[in-house]
């Protein structure tokens, strides 16, 4: 395995499970096994469980299927940490892991989001069928089980989590998907439309397949030559130069450039619109701040509150990906702290008692429907609902003189130039990384201060306003092109004699900081529909929405809100040509031009305002 390649998986997610926790062996109290579960259609799964060596009792089963590899390979090696969490690893569980189909040492040709198939005939399998197998076999066949079986996983195995819940097995009692994938046209490499650019380099990771079964890594990640992304992908151009790294046998990057729109292969890889009538009980988990998969697990949640009668509640703290699977004392997203041992208190209150409840029938189920960190005055909220039903619409109109205004100006508007060869960066590091982290609190300062940044703010508040759940935006625009990117981010600015944090970058102050609370990108294309782009009527007056993921957050007494509108987001995103193409991995040099953005001041920004 090249140092790239490891490096990559790190970011992906298969090593969340390596916290940084107190020297403890494994094999102390555990043995290990290494069997092959044969799936309906005789596909071999390559599964390895940890059973507690103390016999004396009876455990549930906590399984983990991933596409990252439940290494280390052989009997006599372990891991260093096993399951979710410390606590329920030294309380006593069996932990299984599982390389899904086609993956590392499982047998099977893989498929990235593999569809859901609602009414499978005979032998037809998805990754619903795979876990109602694997969890067969486990209950039957592993000794000192008590026949109750939950499921967790981080990014992609969270989205195996939440598939099992599809299943049926009756033995599956409880699910934690943990930033699970929801959509792979909203969660990853696409938002609304626009592609990420950020996550090119993981298209190694999930787009080579494997002739069989293997214990090393059967793919490399592209070497760019540069620790500057932002100037590499401006160097490359258009989407199709990177045909120069990926080529036909790199089926992901096939499926990408031939599926822009979000057509029938997007929607039958989605797992939202089937959360229907589940039976185990499920807990949702995210960050507030995760670069990664929010939609997903928002979504998921919501789609199951909607749609189901299950036992079903979410966790979202002030984590970026995975952050609450590692112990560490300041929980801190790039330069805001917000809290010590915040993921220990989730990992020992919330996780254990979760699934000690629902598979040792231990404790009562006192957990709250929400438990939300609020990101300003950093402490947890707990709601019966989600949104909180004590609310009220509260709506700012970016107004003229760069102010955020309770009434529409009407027929009056900012515009600014959006030069194609000078996209606005997303962020002020260079680094080269496969998911962009510490971004999503990042100070705003240097965007605000571009001609092709948009800025509205209130005044300085005179006491808190506490804005909780779905942030909506209503633009008017127009555009001297045929298509353009709207970005809108969401700041919280901070007063002058805010203090320092230990994390503070040293080239930053938290004076006057412009934290960023919430942002979201949409292709104009496809403002009405993801599935029929429509070019814009040059310099024509327009609407576009687009709605952001939820927030709890107070802006404090002596903050102000801020809200920043731009048309580039950089190399976060492609960038789009502001012409009209069908399909942005075909676009060409000559389709790439300057053009003029204007953005009319009835364009307003909706939130939920909780009522004290």
């Amino acid at each position: 395995m090249t140092k790239n390649t490891a490096l990559v998986l790190f970011f992906v997610g298969f090593l969340f499970f390596a916290k940084a926790q107190e020297k403890f062996e494994v094999s102390e109290l555990y043995n290990k096994q290494e069997v092959q579960i044969k799936m309906r259609d005789g596909i071999l799964l390559h599964t390895t469980i940890y059973a507690p060596k103390d016999t004396s009792k009876a455990y549930p089963i906590l399984l983990q299927r991933t596409p990252y590899s439940c290494r280390p390979y052989g009997e006599d090696k372990y891991r260093r940490s096993i399951g979710p969490s410390k606590t329920l690893m030294e309380e006593g569980y069996i932990i299984v892991y599982q390389d899904v189909r086609g993956r590392w040492m499982s047998e099977g040709v893989y498929d990235n989001m593999r569809a859901y198939i609602p009414n499978k005939k005979k032998k037809q399998t998805d990754e619903a069928s795979d876990t109602y197998d694997t969890i067969d076999w486990l209950v039957k066949n592993v000794k000192n089980n008590n026949g109750n079986v939950g499921t967790w996983g981080i990014s992609y195995p969270g989205h195996y989590a939440a598939i099992s819940v599809l299943s049926g097995h009756p033995a599956l009692k409880a699910a934690s998907p943990q930033a699970p994938i929801g959509d792979f046209y909203f969660d990853d490499f696409h938002h609304n439309g626009a592609y990420l650019l950020s996550y090119w380099i993981a298209t190694a990771v999930f787009g080579y397949m494997k002739e069989e079964p293997t214990a090393s890594a059967w793919y490399s990640i592209p070497d760019i030559g540069t620790k500057d992304p932002y100037q590499f992908f401006m160097d490359i151009g258009p989407l199709s130069n990177l045909d120069e790294f990926y080529k036909e046998d790199n089926v992901f990057w096939q499926q990408l450039k031939n599926h822009p729109d979000y057509d029938e292969f997007w929607r039958k890889r989605g797992l939202i619109q089937y959360m229907k009538d589940v039976k185990p009980a499920v807990m949702t988990v995210g960050g507030l701040f995760d670069a990664e998969d929010l939609y997903g697990p928002f979504e998921i949640y919501k789609s199951l509150e909607k749609n189901s009668d299950n036992f079903n509640m979410m966790v979202f703290g002030p984590w970026s990906h995975g952050d609450w699977a590692r112990l560490r004392k300041r929980q801190a997203v790039g330069n805001i702290y917000f809290g010590d041992d915040l993921s220990q208190y989730y990992q020992e209150e919330i996780e254990a008692k979760f699934f000690n409840h629902f598979l040792k029938n231990e404790g009562e189920m006192n957990l709250p429907e929400a438990l939300v960190f609020n990101t300003g005055t950093k402490n947890w909220n707990e709601y019966s609902e989600w949104p909180p039903k004590q609310s009220k619409q509260k709506i700012f109109y970016l107004g003229e003189g760069q102010q955020l205004k309770e009434t529409a100006s009407v027929d009056t508007y900012q515009e600014f130039i959006s030069d194609i060869t000078k996209p606005v960066p997303f962020t002020e590091n260079i680094k080269v990384t496969f998911t962009p982290r510490k971004y999503m609190t990042d100070d705003q300062r240097f965007a605000a201060r571009r001609p092709d940044v948009l800025v509205y703010e209130t005044e300085v508040f005179e006491q808190d306003m506490k804005l909780t759940g779905e942030i909506l935006a209503s633009l008017q625009v127009a555009t001297t092109g045929t298509d353009a990117d709207l970005i809108v981010k969401v700041i919280d600015v901070h007063p002058h004699d805010a203090e320092n944090t230990e994390e503070m970058q040293d080239h930053l102050q938290m004076s006057n900081y412009h934290m960023m609370v919430r942002s979201e990108v949409i292709r104009g294309k496809y403002r009405n529909s993801f599935s029929q782009p429509e070019a814009f009527e040059p310099n024509t007056k327009t609407e576009v929405k687009l709605s952001l993921q939820d927030i709890n957050h107070t802006f404090k007494k002596g903050h102000k809100l801020q809200i920043q509108v731009q048309s580039t987001w950089f190399p976060y995103i492609d960038r789009n040509p502001q012409t009209y193409v069908d399909n942005i991995f075909k676009a060409k040099p000559e389709d790439f031009k300057t053009q003029t953005h204007r953005v009319y001041n009835d364009s307003f920004i909706q939130f939920i305002e909780i009522i004290n």
